[in-house]
């Protein structure tokens, strides 16, 4: 289920989650706190809804309380730097590297009194129950109870840092990047963009004007639905059980789109879980086989073929290994460091490091070349990724074009993506970036960073 955090600059309405003597609470709280653990200081931490997701089952959370606890870990991240500076500037010794637990507790208990609307006095007593009921920080409640407090008595000054996302909240590594590809005055727009955080976007199968007015959504100039903030769960919405939508970022949903197939185009969706592009592909009437090498990943694709009643060969495999054959078109959406879904997901601008580029770049040209070795003669080949770092992106396709002279670019036209011609670069490729569709009326703006190229190959 997707989440329905909001992301404000403003402290938002959650739910305590007090229900009796505070136990259900102070599970939400606990499990946030042990996701939020789980990803500081590790080599390879896991991804943040990972994370939540083990948290949230080993304290059996009902929905309501494990969206509390989501919402909460979420606002950890979101504002981590800004966090993290005020937690630092409030204890003697700064923040402890070697105590994650102490650390995890801390933020989780700042970012409620910061970012979402719980009352003070819960968001601190229950933050020093945990302290207490854990034997790794039972010595420092005490601790913990009073720079929480101090925190909730300085908010205001605390939040006027907030202004300058793109120092505050920003690594240094990943804002000297984007100052570096893109200027800084957007640099500082995606950085703010991120702080807004994301809203949930359909992709309608049919009528899209229709299931606008049921939904209460707004059409994008993409062709995407936007649904409004704080509305019912997925599930309950009108046309999800019918496979009428399906839910995927405005941007997410372009790459497809730019190959346009025919009812009967055999199609090789690379990488494709969770498999939003699949979908897409085979409302085309596209023969359509979809390839992802986790057999976990794809049983969510799976799920969404059998509710819209589509036909998908679906083969769990390593992309690399795959026979060439000739098909008419190839979508690889390459793994990358995902740098554009930050407004979704802010753990991920704290969980990368710089080196995660090179490397995931390098298996991105061997996957390409791959790729180029499936799609027959006069035949279509998508690259993208959803990441904002031009190695992964503009530079990838630099280097593929000079090194296999059978491929040459298909500019990208505006009409095929809504006549909104800023997203496509100079060379004709599409390039989204977190703070593009910031003027849509009536829809908070952004958009996941993409990239993608449309090539064909020589007959």
């Amino acid at each position: 289920m997707a989440s329905r955090d909001t992301g404000r600059n403003t402290r938002k309405e959650a739910s305590t989650g007090e229900t009796g003597p505070d136990t259900a609470g102070l599970a939400a709280r606990r499990a946030a706190m042990q996701a939020v653990a789980a990803l500081i200081g590790q080599e390879r931490p896991p991804a943040l809804d990972d994370a939540l997701a083990q948290a949230i089952r080993a304290e059996a959370l009902a929905p309501a309380d494990a969206g509390l606890a989501r919402a909460i870990a979420v606002a950890t991240f979101r504002r981590y730097g800004l966090i993290r500076a005020a937690l630092a500037a409030r204890l003697e010794r700064g923040l402890p590297a070697a105590k994650p637990q102490l650390t995890a507790l801390l933020a989780t208990a700042t970012a409620q009194l910061l970012d979402l609307a719980v009352p003070d006095h819960a968001a601190v007593d229950l933050a020093v129950r945990l302290a207490k009921g854990d034997t790794r920080t039972a010595h420092l409640a005490g601790l913990v109870n009073a720079v929480l407090r101090r925190i909730a008595r300085e908010r205001d000054a605390i939040l006027a840092a907030d202004a300058d996302a793109l120092t505050v909240n920003t690594p240094d590594w990943l804002a000297r990047r984007w100052v570096a590809a893109y200027g800084p005055e957007r640099a500082a727009a995606i950085a703010r963009a991120h702080l807004a955080g994301a809203a949930i976007d359909l992709t309608p199968l049919r009528d899209t004007a229709d299931w606008a007015e049921r939904l209460g959504a707004v059409t994008l100039p993409t062709g995407s639905l936007r649904l409004p903030e704080n509305g019912p769960a997925i599930p309950d919405l009108p046309g999800f059980q019918e496979g009428a939508w399906w839910v995927q970022d405005a941007a997410a949903a372009l790459p497809a789109r730019l190959l346009a197939p025919q009812p009967g185009t055999r199609v090789l969706d690379l990488c494709a879980a969770p498999g939003g592009k699949t979908l897409q592909l085979a409302a085309t009437g596209a023969q359509v086989t979809a390839v992802d090498r986790s057999a976990p990943r794809l049983e969510r694709l799976r799920e969404n073929v059998a509710r819209l009643g589509f036909a998908v060969e679906i083969v769990v495999a390593d992309a690399l290994t795959l026979e060439p054959r000739d098909h008419d078109a190839v979508l690889l959406d390459a793994p990358c460091s995902a740098t554009g879904t930050i407004r979704r997901h802010p753990d991920v601008a704290w969980t990368k490091v710089e080196a995660d580029i090179g490397r995931l770049a390098a298996l991105q040209a061997r996957l390409l070349d791959h790729a180029a070795g499936l799609v027959r003669p006069g035949g279509l080949l998508v690259y993208c990724t959803c990441s904002l770092e031009p190695e992964e992106g503009e530079a990838q396709i630099a280097a593929f074009l000079a090194r296999d002279s059978r491929f040459t670019r298909v500019p990208v036209r505006p009409e095929e993506v809504g006549g909104a011609a800023a997203l496509i670069d100079g060379n004709g490729d599409l390039r989204t970036l977190p703070c593009h569709l910031a003027e849509v009326p009536n829809a908070r703006g952004g958009l996941d960073g993409f990239f993608a190229s449309r090539l064909r190959r020589a007959d």
